[in-house]
């Protein structure tokens, strides 16, 4: 186990040089890693039209419309473990005492989260990750990044990925624990269920835009940014949209 988390340790420093080196790089090019993020899209482009959006698109067809909203539900709950670490690393205390609160009743009273009970309560709900903590201590979002299977991404983003996979993550600490069956069943699981939600969207994507990847890198960085600060967009990007 000590090596595991060794090796995700050793992860993390290599993600956070990355980042600080590549800060002043991307002052001026958000995306100098085009060539490469691009090939990637390309290879995720194929990879989902050929097997994980039918997958999803099936889910979505043979599986009830309330078993699909509370494996969704399911899923954002055990995310909750995540979002109140890092609301502790902002200094949100008051995030982290509400969302603790929601992740306690959707647990029980919401039959492991299946129920988004919190919700029905009109109790607010927050998504924070370590990659919105090193933005809100004002680190930059370094290069843009397209991750394999995983899509966009940053520099920033990615070293807070395997953070959290090493800390907060339930489905990581399952893998570690040795149960890598049922690792690899919630993983498998929580990725169909994430394709299925963005269904619309990627169609929407498809349809509207002449350059997919630039739509999609454009739309991620905005929404990050946003992320950051709360749901605020950055001035610089209200610029750029102008421009």
């Amino acid at each position: 186990m000590q090596n595991k988390i060794s090796h995700y340790t050793k992860n993390f420093v290599i993600m956070a040089s990355l980042v600080m080196l590549s800060a002043c790089a991307t002052a001026t090019n958000k995306d100098p890693l085009e060539g490469m993020n691009r090939g990637i899209y390309k290879f995720n482009d194929v990879a989902d039209k050929a097997l994980i959006k039918p997958v999803a698109t099936v889910y979505q067809k043979v599986t009830p419309a309330p078993i699909r909203k509370g494996i969704n539900n399911f899923f954002d709950n055990l995310s909750s473990i995540t979002t109140i670490f890092n609301d502790l690393l902002q200094f949100k205390f008051a995030h982290a005492l509400n969302d603790a609160g929601r992740f306690v009743i959707n647990s029980t009273v919401g039959i492991a989260g299946f129920f988004d009970v919190a919700s029905m309560d009109n109790v607010p709900k927050h998504k924070e990750d370590f990659g919105q903590t090193l933005g809100h201590w004002g680190m930059s979002d370094g290069a843009y990044l397209v991750l394999p299977i995983l899509g966009p991404s940053s520099l920033r983003d990615t070293t807070g990925l395997v953070f959290d996979l090493a800390t907060t993550d339930p489905i990581a600490y399952a893998h570690r624990k040795g149960d890598v069956r049922l690792h690899n069943q919630l993983r498998a699981g929580q990725l169909i269920d994430k394709r299925t939600e963005l269904l619309t969207a990627t169609d929407l994507i498809d349809e509207a835009s002449l350059d997919p990847y630039a739509f999609t890198r454009d739309a991620y960085l905005q929404r990050r940014a946003s992320l950051v600060q709360d749901g605020l967009v950055p001035e610089e990007f209200i610029k750029d949209d102008y421009e």
